[in-house]
């Protein structure tokens, strides 16, 4: 009766504890956010702040530990290392792993304030378009394309000829299948840099969602006379021959697929998956 006493009360603080943290967040949704990390053997939280360095990227400040008491307090626990807490600062890497929000309601209880002193020396210059810019590169490298939009749509309200802006505005847009506005983007990046051969490829992958393959065949003939990124024009050919394979059209396919085998020198992804589908569709 004694251990199952034991075992009902752990699970209740277990329980207690999981209504308030809510691990329901990975490292690149908390930008400028208190969070814990899953409970760990001696019933401990890690506490952290995470924010973006702009040279190192994501960044979390490593505030220490805590503990949650039965009445759900949240309990700073004592380092054993005078200079440990608040000084360390870990490098991440955007991963899968649940993490979660600190509570407002929590900050008096672990002696924190939602924005800590130090974050100003991070904030400099957060409306100029070369930060949004290069938050928005940062999120869509994390697939977090939503996110991204947020800078730079901004950046696209300052200075819209912003090197390199309208094709990573497109970038977000083609994730969100935004394709109308994407091309909008393309084009006019193509405009301020008609050479640009990862536009172009940008470009040709959004015709190809719209399903104008015409479009993307006059983007493919400009590809294949400007551009040195031979795997660019590639994947070009690849992704219009995987559209006539969907429809079974044998001809286009067939086309498609010589031009896609013409850039490589030796055998690929791209054509194993093109023998792939010439074998399905002689069937």
């Amino acid at each position: 009766m004694k251990y199952i006493l034991i075992l009902f009360t752990f699970f209740s603080i277990s329980l207690n504890a999981q209504n308030i943290l809510k691990f329901d967040k990975t490292n690149v949704q908390c930008e400028d956010k208190w969070i814990a990390y899953q409970m760990e053997k001696d019933s401990t939280y890690t506490l952290g702040f995470i924010y973006i360095d702009s040279q190192a990227g994501l960044t979390l400040n490593y505030e220490g530990k805590f503990k949650i008491e039965k009445d759900g307090k949240f309990i700073r626990v004592n380092s054993e290392t005078k200079n440990e807490v608040g000084f360390i600062k870990v490098r991440l890497q955007p991963n899968r792993t649940a993490i979660a929000e600190i509570p407002e309601a929590k900050f008096k209880e672990l002696n924190i304030e939602k924005t800590p002193s130090w974050l100003k020396t991070y904030k400099t210059d957060e409306n100029s378009v070369e930060r949004l810019y290069r938050w928005g590169y940062m999120y869509n490298g994390w697939n977090e394309c939503e996110k991204a939009l947020t800078f730079l749509e901004k950046a696209d309200e300052i200075n819209p000829k912003f090197k390199g802006l309208q094709t990573e505005l497109a970038f977000s847009y083609n994730a969100l299948q935004k394709f109308d506005k994407a091309e909008t983007s393309l084009k006019k990046a193509i405009i301020g840099n008609p050479e640009d051969c990862y536009t172009y490829k940008e470009l040709a992958y959004t015709y190809t969602k719209l399903l104008n393959f015409e479009k993307v065949a006059e983007t493919y003939s400009t590809m294949s006379k400007i551009c040195k990124e031979q795997n660019f024009i590639q994947e070009t050919a690849y992704n219009l021959a995987y559209e006539y394979f969907k429809i079974k059209d044998l001809n286009k396919f067939n086309k498609w697929k010589t031009e896609a085998e013409k850039w490589s020198k030796s055998e690929n992804q791209y054509t194993q998956n093109l023998n792939k589908m010439e074998s399905e569709l002689n069937k």
